[in-house]
């Protein structure tokens, strides 16, 4: 005799806790133990993997996930690792991002599986993060033209964080558990 498993409400939430949890837990590792500071800019400038790994979440789980995951994983490391001030602009930066990607790769029904849709959505997202971030540090450092140099930086993380993100929700999108979305 099969027995059969039912799942209830509270079971779901308590598994998207913990996704949600996980996705954080991982933007915040990937950026903390997986990073090249830059020595470019005044302000330093920090190449990481976070970035691949909120595209990666954004794409698999969607809008809702990035959104949490970027904003939260990447303003715990800022307020961890010395970049406090930046953390309130990382926040805003990164959440904005997340969902962006999300609502584009899942789009249409496509919930992450689309290889173009999920390359558009990272592209369309740069932008977005980049004028976040270039405002919050002209009020930073009371200036226009400074934080002009951590653009290069800024996209270089970018494109590197595209680069590792398609090959894995490629592989990803593979496995069942994957292939529809939660």
């Amino acid at each position: 005799m099969q027995k059969t498993i039912t799942t209830t409400y509270s079971n779901k939430r308590t598994f998207d806790l913990i996704l949600t949890s996980m996705a954080i837990a991982l933007v915040f590792v990937a950026t903390l133990l997986l990073n090249i500071k830059l020595p470019i800019t005044a302000n330093g400038g920090l190449v990481h993997l976070g970035t691949a790994m909120l595209f990666i979440i954004s794409m698999v789980f969607g809008p809702k996930k990035g959104l949490i995951a970027g904003a939260i994983g990447m303003g715990l490391f800022d307020l961890v690792s010395g970049w406090t001030l930046w953390a309130p602009i990382t926040i805003l930066a990164r959440g904005f991002q997340g969902y962006i990607v999300g609502k584009i790769a899942w789009s249409n029904g496509l919930n992450g599986g689309s290889k173009t849709f999920n390359i558009i959505a990272a592209v369309v997202s740069i932008p977005v993060m980049l004028v976040v971030y270039y405002i919050g540090e002209a009020i930073i450092f009371s200036s226009w033209i400074i934080p002009a140099a951590s653009i290069p930086g800024n996209i270089v993380q970018n494109v590197v964080g595209l680069l590792v993100a398609i090959p894995a929700v490629i592989a990803l999108k593979k496995v069942p558990f994957f292939k529809k979305g939660l």
